[in-house]
């Protein structure tokens, strides 16, 4: 199924909006080195402002220098997230500060614990291609918790994994990690297990340790995920054009940035602008605007010819229940529809209010429902099934025959958490409500994970490189 929201006209309309935005007002960049280089490729420098002003000959030119496809690898490499322009990942949520343990709970701080639970939960669920830490442990000193965080990772899923970077400092060590996991520099950068997510701050603006760390990063080629979070209303024009055209502006000028420091630097596009509420002063996760972000800067991204990653499947509610449903249903879809590449991060209550495995139950039952509206049809002529129809001819049934029996599963979705019962059985089974079938379900899932601690070859040559990290950071 495809969407198009766009005419080629409006996304050349907002590409060239973008281009005024970077060449006559330009961007806050905080970093001499990289400043430096922008002199020398003849961009206009307020040193002292330490803004750059971007001309479009160079914005051409880096889009076309930044790699366009990559993969990353989990410990065991057959587990993989494909980036290109025709695949689909979906990732659980980097970290939050929160966690909540049960529906309608009082949310407490993350800790490294729940970090190794949301690793392994994700590692046994089919839908996620890429677990997310879900937790930011409060316990651990930040500037080497990320260090931690991707160890514990590391030895608790043999998928590719994502959390939050934090400085160059803990990027080198984080750098050593993968050397170690992978036994040398060049097999490192083959098979990259994770990569950073580089964040602008609306309005055009970047941090200085998410261009510093980059530095660290580049020198196994990693690539790079660039997504500012433009917010409608308060960090971006209170129009979807505008804060489209500021969003898309960002992550180009962060494309200049990378390829600044080393070319050829693999790119996802992250199209993750927002609205702002204002009656709750709030930023809007979902909403229609939601669907509307998603679907345009799907478009801008594919025009570039970057795989994307946007915020969508995500929902304002702090439970699973009927709105949660449907603002992820929906959002999801049409993104997907859409053609973008990555979706998350599930696995989050309201907007970024709390981790929530109960939440990423009901997220990923939305994920398996959207993908079968998705699946591959087969029109050959087994597939028409005409001998069949002819054996049950007119006023027959087909309930009793062989070709049903051995085609059901592969042509009809069965759920796992939505119910299908008459009346009567409906009563019999409880009446529950989604959130008491998401709790439910959670629980069994945490009762069958497997209590191995995935004990490697190389383990203890990672815990070395995490102490280390520990006692030159601490």
């Amino acid at each position: 199924m495809k969407v198009k929201l766009l005419t080629d006209d409006q996304i050349n309309k907002i590409h060239q909006a973008s281009l005024k935005i970077l060449e006559d007002i330009g961007v806050y960049v905080p970093h001499d080195e990289i400043l430096s280089r922008f002199i020398k490729i003849g961009a206009e420098v307020d040193i002292k402002k330490k803004t750059v002003k971007i001309p479009n000959s160079l914005i051409n030119e880096f889009i076309k220098k930044a790699g366009k496809n990559f993969t990353l690898y989990g410990r065991d490499l057959t587990k993989k997230a494909e980036f290109n322009l025709n695949s689909r990942n979906y990732n659980t949520s980097g970290g939050q500060a929160f966690w909540m343990e049960n529906v309608g709970s009082e949310r407490r701080y993350a800790s490294l614990n729940d970090v190794i639970t949301a690793t392994r939960f994700a590692d046994y669920l089919d839908q996620i291609t890429l677990p997310g830490a879900m937790a930011d442990p409060h316990e651990l000193p930040v500037n080497w918790r990320c260090v931690k965080v991707a160890f514990e990772m590391i030895k608790n899923t043999n998928k590719p994994i994502t959390f939050w970077f934090y400085d160059r400092k803990s990027a080198k060590y984080l750098i050593d990690l993968v050397i170690k996991l992978r036994g040398d520099k060049k097999q490192a950068e083959k098979y990259p297990p994770f990569y950073p997510l580089f964040e602008p701050v609306s309005p055009l603006s970047f941090p200085f340790n998410g261009i510093d760390l980059l530095f660290e990063t580049a020198s196994l080629n990693m690539p790079v995920q660039i997504g500012p979070m433009a917010q409608m209303g308060i960090s971006a024009p209170m129009t979807l054009a505008g804060t489209i055209a500021q969003e898309n502006a960002e992550i180009l000028a962060g494309i200049c940035i990378t390829q600044l420091i080393r070319e050829g630097i693999p790119i996802c596009y992250g199209g993750i602008c927002h609205a702002f509420d204002m009656r709750t002063v709030q930023t809007i996760f979902s909403g229609p605007e939601q669907a509307i972000f998603g679907i345009a800067m799907t478009e801008m991204g594919k025009f570039y010819g970057f795989p994307v990653y946007i915020n969508v499947g995500l929902t304002d509610s702090l439970i699973p229940d009927a709105q949660a449903g449907l603002e992820c249903g929906i959002t999801l879809s049409l993104g997907i529809s859409a053609g973008a590449n990555i979706f998350g991060h599930f696995g989050i209550s309201g907007m970024d209010q709390a981790a929530s495995l109960d939440m990423l139950i009901m997220q990923t039952e939305i994920i398996s429902f959207i993908e079968s509206m998705n699946r591959d049809i087969n029109f050959n002529y087994d597939d028409f099934a005409i001998d069949i129809i002819n054996e049950a001819g007119p006023k027959g049934s087909f309930i009793d025959k062989k070709h049903t029996r051995e085609n059901y599963k592969k042509n009809l979705w069965i759920p796992n958490l939505l119910e299908r019962y008459n009346f009567e059985n409906w009563i019999k089974k409880g009446a529950t409500k989604m959130e008491q079938r998401c709790q439910k379900r959670k629980e069994e899932l945490l009762s069958d994970l497997k209590k191995q601690a995935f004990d490697f070859d190389i383990i203890e040559d990672l815990d070395k490189v995490v102490e280390k990290a520990k006692r030159d950071l601490s």
